[in-house]
């Protein structure tokens, strides 16, 4: 059915003007008929407007055309794993003190007696995170943990590391052991390490558990606690 509107003006042209603007119409769309009055009338003038059919569908009712856009619900995303959300702890963390650097994810599948990953920091000027003997990388990597086990309640294990500081750490500290070792098996007398975190002490533990002629023990308390390493 075509659409129509009445209006009305005090002249015949308002009237007209007034129509089309109801209607969101042009004056070549649609067709006029006087509904009383005339085009010279003081009197107010009332007309009726009737679109054209072949106009009906080149302009949308003012309900379509001021109709709100559509929202469109954001895309879920998959939730983040635990190594994910610990990078990104580390990364706000590394922000906060004004280093400038870059935390990658690295994982061992055939490392059963480490960390579940590592997230090693890279950049340049970093030795001010390893502090001295690793002291400030072990605090960093402590409060690392603490955030991310309140937020994931998970007991996956990470180490922290600053370009490779610690596994080139952990290789010298594993060749240590096995030369102390040697020496012990030759005087078959006992040598004490120095002084070591716990860590550390448990590299040269792990790297003599299955020796077949010395064992390890601590001795020591709190920063002077030592490994000693003795004759089977």
């Amino acid at each position: 059915m075509a659409k129509s509107v009445k209006a009305g003006g005090h002249t015949v042209e308002q009237a007209i003007q007034n129509g089309l603007i109801e209607l969101q119409a042009t004056r070549d769309q649609v067709e006029v008929e006087l509904l009383n009055g005339t085009s010279d009338s003081t009197q107010p003038v009332m007309v009726q407007l009737t679109v054209r059919e072949e106009s009906e569908n080149q302009f949308a009712p003012a309900s379509v055309v001021n109709a709100p856009a559509a929202v469109v619900p954001p895309k879920e995303t998959a939730p983040l794993t635990v190594d994910e959300i610990a990078k990104e702890t580390l990364e706000t963390l590394l922000r906060g003190m004004a280093i400038r650097s870059q935390v990658v994810i690295h994982r061992d599948a055939q490392n059963n007696d480490g960390p579940d990953f590592v997230l090693d920091i890279v950049g340049a000027d970093l030795g001010v995170l390893i502090g001295r003997r690793g002291e400030t990388l072990r605090d960093l990597e402590y409060l690392a943990r603490l955030i991310v086990a309140v937020k994931t309640h998970s007991n996956e294990r990470f180490m922290v590391d600053v370009e490779g500081y610690r596994m080139r750490r952990e290789l010298t500290l594993r060749a240590l052991a096995k030369r102390m070792a040697d020496r012990v098996k030759q005087n078959r007398q006992p040598i004490t390490l120095e002084a070591m975190p716990p860590n550390e002490r448990r590299i040269i533990h792990v790297t003599l558990k299955e020796h077949p002629t010395v064992k390890t023990q601590s001795i020591g308390e709190g920063d002077r606690r030592r490994v000693m390493i003795l004759p089977k």
